[in-house]
């Protein structure tokens, strides 16, 4: 006769999948472990084929072209060389062309705020006399509209910018790449909000004829400035870089301010009135620093390491590394929001401008764990820490010139790799502002935007596709 049975007394349990199960457990008094399991890719099976591929006999060629692509994003030194009006530094800039954020798109498909935007700059640049008669001219064609990132250029929310319009000019001399940002326009009426108003044309004017001069003379006695090691240590003093970027701000501004002070400009003290009340000055030249290393390590061939998100206001553009096609999806809704007084997710315009390039390269929504100010939008400092954490599980590495000293003095997120995010469902979160969809008031608050799934599954399909016909 076989011996019986023993049941086991205690009871621990590893649940794999539903939740509800390791928490009916953990109801009962017994610990329990709970693995978050997903079927990869959503159970899509062409996505599922791709990713066997891509994971499998393709994985060691990709491994490596992500391992330089991170290398590059990660060692790369983007220095502030001047400040020039974009027509003399952007080569692809023509006479009368308007530089736009995110994928390319035709005038009857811009939103309110970036056809706001361009009207105001048709002004600024003199080809028109009133924000009507810009209307009128954009709508005759006489007026080419460009993607800024096909110009090595990046411009923030609904920014639009022509040929005399003053750029950072920032180099990248190790990967021979050089990118242009727009100085920031500061806060209140300005074309960036999608404003249209006088005071956001004065604004654009004043920023080319006094805080050009002014800034592009303070550059050339200062001499070169190494923007991502201000970056790194207003990551250490709560900037995210994105949403805040007042760390960063004061430390730029004190760096300049000997040749500020020296300067014998009759706007000067204008100038310097502009540059102090401006808290958000760095966001753009951030934005340039990021953007000359995405350059470089979107020269890496068979790379799954993405290298562009960027959005129009109506769709959300994508590229890959050694790929210059776009891959678009609707632009998103921000959510998450902290909304000005009176305003709601009624008033909200959609997702809007190329400030994503930070996520890239370990700002943004990459250093919200370190940032109070992520915090405040998302519900506490744990909730931005989620924002982090989730960026995480889609990258290659982690930075190693962006620690958090609040978040175990880990290095931020870095390589956003395109097969994790379509095996996981986990999209890329941007920390953003919001605009006012439909009356040219301008920001009615901040939020955290998730790119969207699509544009990235088609990514990774073309991916596939290029690489398995090699």
């Amino acid at each position: 006769m076989s011996a019986a049975i023993q049941l086991p007394t205690e009871v621990a349990v590893v649940n794999v999948g539903l939740p509800l199960f390791a928490a009916a457990v953990t109801a009962q008094g017994r610990p329990s472990v709970q693995v978050d399991w997903r079927v990869p890719a959503g159970g899509d099976p062409v996505a599922v084929a791709a990713l066997r591929r891509l994971y499998g006999p393709l994985t060691a060629a990709v491994d490596a072209a992500n391992a330089e692509a991170l290398r590059r994003l990660d060692t790369g030194v983007p220095v502030l060389s001047a400040v020039r009006p974009a027509g003399e530094v952007v080569p692809t800039l023509g006479d009368r062309m308007l530089l736009h954020a995110g994928p390319r798109l035709d005038l009857p498909n811009a939103c309110d705020p970036l056809r706001r935007s361009m009207r105001a700059a048709v002004v600024a640049e003199g080809w028109a006399d009133d924000v009507d008669a810009a209307d009128r001219l954009l709508c005759a064609g006489e007026v080419t509209l460009s993607p800024a990132n096909e110009s090595g250029v990046v411009v923030p929310m609904a920014t639009v910018m022509g040929p005399t319009t003053p750029v950072w000019v920032v180099t990248n001399d190790a990967g021979g790449t050089r990118a242009y940002a727009p100085l920031g326009q500061g806060s209140g009426d300005v074309a960036w909000f999608g404003k249209d108003s006088p005071g956001a044309i004065e604004r654009l004017v004043f920023l080319r004829e006094a805080v050009l001069p002014v800034l592009s003379g303070v550059l050339a006695d200062s001499g070169p400035v190494d923007v991502l090691s201000f970056a790194a240590q207003a990551v250490a003093m709560g900037d995210d870089v994105h949403v805040r970027t007042q760390a960063a701000t004061n430390l730029l501004i004190r760096h300049l301010l000997p040749q500020l002070m020296a300067s014998e400009h009759p706007r000067r003290v204008e100038v310097a009135r502009y540059l102090s009340a401006n808290h958000l000055l760095f966001l753009t030249l951030a934005m340039a620093a990021a953007r000359s290393l995405t350059a470089w390590a979107g020269q890496v061939e068979g790379s799954s390491v993405v290298t562009t998100m960027a959005r129009n206001g109506t769709e959300f553009g994508t590229r890959l590394s050694g790929d210059d096609t776009w891959f678009l999806a609707p632009s998103p809704m921000v959510g998450n929001a902290l909304y000005h007084p009176g305003r709601g997710p009624a008033d909200s315009a959609p997702d809007i401008g190329d400030s994503a390039v930070l996520e890239l390269i370990g700002l943004g929504g990459a250093a919200a764990a370190g940032s109070p100010a992520v915090g405040q939008l998302v519900g506490g400092l744990a909730a931005a820490a989620e924002l982090t954490a989730d960026l995480e599980r889609v990258c290659v590495g982690r930075s190693s010139r962006f620690t958090l000293p609040t978040f175990g003095g880990r290095g931020t997120p870095l390589g956003v790799d395109v097969r994790k995010v379509v095996e996981l469902g986990i999209t890329p979160k941007v920390t953003t502002g919001i605009l006012h969809s439909r009356d040219g008031s301008g920001q009615v608050g901040a939020g955290v935007a998730e790119a969207p799934l699509p544009c990235f599954r088609a990514a990774l399909l073309a991916l596939d596709a290029r690489l398995s016909a090699r």
